[in-house]
This record gives C-alpha cells, sequence and structure tokens, in this order.
C-alpha cells in the first residue's frame, strides 16, 4: 500500500478558543499540546510533537496519544460543519502503519454527516510525510450545554 504524503503544516498555530471558538476547556488535549492549525469547511488539522511522557516504552509516541488525536482530529472536522453544536465519540475503528516519531500532522476530515450524526476519518503523519496511523470514526452532534456558547 502506498504512502500518502503529507506536506508539512504552514498555518500559524493559534489557541483553540481563537480559531475554533470552541467555548469549551479540554485539559487533556491541553496537556498533550495539541495544536488547532485548521478548522473550516469539514477539515481539521492539528499539530503535536509527543513529550518524553508519551512516549511507549520503545521510544516512539503511544498509542494511546495517538487515538486521542485522532479523535481530535475528527471531532473538529466535525464540529467545523456546524460549530454551534458539540460532538461525542460514538464508535471508532483506529489502524496502525508505522512508529511515530517527532513532530506529528492529524488531518480530520468529515466524510457525510446527517441531521445528528458525523462521519469522519483522520490520518496522523510523520515529518517526513509517511502515514503513521488512521482512523474512521461516528459521532453524534449535540447542542451544547448552557453557557457553553462558542
Amino acid at each position: 500500500m502506498a504512502e500518502v504524503a503529507a506536506p508539512p503544516s504552514q498555518a500559524a498555530p493559534v489557541s483553540w478558543a481563537q480559531l475554533a471558538g470552541f467555548g469549551v476547556d479540554i485539559p487533556f488535549v491541553m496537556h498533550l499540546g495539541f495544536v488547532l492549525t485548521q478548522f473550516a469547511s469539514g477539515q481539521s488539522e492539528i499539530a503535536y510533537t509527543a513529550q518524553p511522557e508519551h512516549l511507549n516504552s520503545y521510544g516512539v509516541t503511544h498509542g494511546g496519544a495517538l487515538m486521542t488525536l485522532l479523535d481530535v482530529s475528527m471531532a473538529t472536522a466535525a464540529r467545523s460543519d456546524s460549530p454551534e453544536q458539540g460532538v461525542v465519540t460514538i464508535e471508532m475503528k483506529t489502524s496502525f502503519m508505522h512508529p511515530a516519531q517527532g513532530p506529528l500532522l492529524a488531518r480530520g476530515t468529515l466524510t457525510h454527516r446527517t441531521a445528528s450524526m458525523a462521519f469522519t476519518q483522520s490520518t496522523i503523519f510523520d515529518a517526513q510525510g509517511r502515514a503513521c496511523a488512521s482512523a474512521m470514526g461516528t459521532f453524534k452532534y449535540l447542542k451544547r450545554p448552557p453557557g457553553r456558547t462558542p
């Protein structure tokens, strides 16, 4: 299977609140250091460089951190189409293809949506453009809780 090359992101990092009008605090995302660089028209892009505490025993990015990155990139792609709504993950299928080291870039895409569901996919690329992991996910659109408006 040929790997899909992903050119490095040229977008300037901005805060989640500034770019997405996210309106919610996500401590785990902040702890991991995800940087949202694209949030529009069913597309998202998130940059991430794992810290030493995010690595596994082989010295590469832990699968749990990669799954979180995939989940968040798919959720933001789904939300970019309807930023006034929140989303929750219904299901996610992940494949790991290559050890993930160094700066990573996740690109999420909203592939289909209904009134209440979003169908998404995301791929994580390393600095050499190699696909390290990919996922498909389903999300449910929810009304935002009171006091949590963008």
